[in-house]
């Protein structure tokens, strides 16, 4: 008996240029699929890495030291920005040997770079191990780690400027520089051709975003509006607080909505070309998870020490601490994506482009700003 032909769905997923690509049920669910749905994110950060040659790691007999090298050759060799590892223990005796506050900020700059990158390679990795979903939620939530843990030591230091400036700066360059760098390459990549991206993810992105900014502004406005007196101040801290928590929860729902309900959505489009090997995990799971956790443990220490001497540097460099906070934070932190993101726009991979900027974008300003103001409410009190 032959089985029943596949359903699809009436509603078509929209491109740009007007024509449609329409997914099957299975499809919209992720049945029949091997491989574990890379993110926009993902596929960005990956165009900066390389593939590990393990000849002579392979020539070792015990297998426990072998296992060893493998994995540290693919964490730490495995990405085009392996150059700068050694920025890290520079850092931390510079810091330790008590030399030129500035260079212990710009050696701590240029060590968060790589380790930005190979988050996001690690958070790639355990996803083969658990799942899309599972995965996707990780990198969702390490995605945007170094700007978080930059925020919270620059909370516990009381540098309110800091912070506000550093999430800024995220929100406006991914819109700004890494959006319309992106545009511009890819038009310059494709001349005589029509762009085309995915209308509706693009869409999904928007309103997220400008639901981000009606939940900031709509305490600045209350606050204008009924003038600067003690009875509004407190009113409008309530309605910032009641704004942060409409912005957590639809964090929330858009997570569900891009790794359960739409997921096949959120993922980039990979076409297979002829004889392209399909992809598997280099490291394992639990290899995966130590290394994960012990970049996070290094990226909260250069952290601090960013937070802690970017005054110095400011003095040094005659730069302001705002110009640093907006400009160069933000871009240190995820240059590896932005790189990407700009790379893939050459490609005619506008998508990828995209999820990257806006996806980004609304992490920081959904999740992260509203973790921010609920943080600042929990140290007031």
């Amino acid at each position: 008996m032959a089985a029943p032909p596949i359903q699809q769905e009436t509603a078509p997923w929209l491109l740009e240029n007007g024509s449609y690509k329409v997914l099957t049920k299975e499809a919209r669910q992720g049945h029949g699929h091997s491989h574990h749905g890379r993110t926009a994110h993902n596929m960005s950060s990956s165009s900066l890495r390389k593939k590990s040659d393990l000849t002579l790691v392979s020539k070792v007999q015990c297998g426990l030291l072998r296992s060893f090298l493998t994995n540290l050759q693919e964490v730490i060799l495995g990405t085009k920005l392996s150059i700068l590892f050694p920025a890290i223990p520079l850092a931390i005796v510079a810091n330790y040997c008590n030399f030129g506050r500035p260079w212990i900020f710009a050696l701590s700059l240029l060590a968060l770079m790589p380790l930005a990158e190979r988050v996001s390679f690690l958070t790639e990795q355990i996803a083969y191990f658990t799942g899309p979903t599972v995965g996707g939620l990780l990198n969702a939530t390490c995605g945007n780690a170094t700007e978080l843990i930059i925020a919270i030591f620059a909370l516990c230091q009381n540098k309110i400027d800091v912070v506000k400036y550093s999430l800024l700066g995220s929100i406006l360059s991914n819109l700004l520089l890494v959006l319309g760098t992106s545009l511009f390459c890819g038009g310059l990549g494709t001349l005589g051709k029509q762009q085309k991206y995915d209308r509706r993810q693009a869409d999904v992105n928007m309103l997220l975003l400008f639901l981000g900014l009606l939940c900031q502004l709509l305490p600045l406005l209350f606050r204008v509006a009924g003038g600067y007196t003690t009875v509004t101040t407190v009113a409008a801290l309530q309605l910032s607080r009641a704004s942060s928590i409409v912005m957590l929860v639809a964090y929330v729902v858009y997570i569900v909505f891009q790794l359960w309900t739409h997921r096949q959505l959120f993922e980039a489009d990979e076409e297979a070309g002829e004889g392209q090997e399909e992809e598997t995990p280099v490291i394992g799971f639990w290899s995966g998870f130590v290394w994960l956790v012990g970049m996070t443990i290094v990226i909260a220490l250069l952290s601090e020490y960013v937070v802690a001497t970017i005054e110095d540097a400011s003095n040094s460099w005659g730069l302001s601490v705002s110009f640093i906070s907006i400009i160069l934070l933000p871009i240190v932190g995820n240059a590896a994506e932005h790189a990407g993101a700009i790379i893939f726009a050459f490609k005619d991979k506008l998508d990828i482009s995209l999820g990257v900027a806006l996806g980004s974008s609304c992490q920081i300003s959904m999740f992260v700003v509203s973790s921010y103001n609920n943080l600042i409410d929990l140290w007031s009190w």
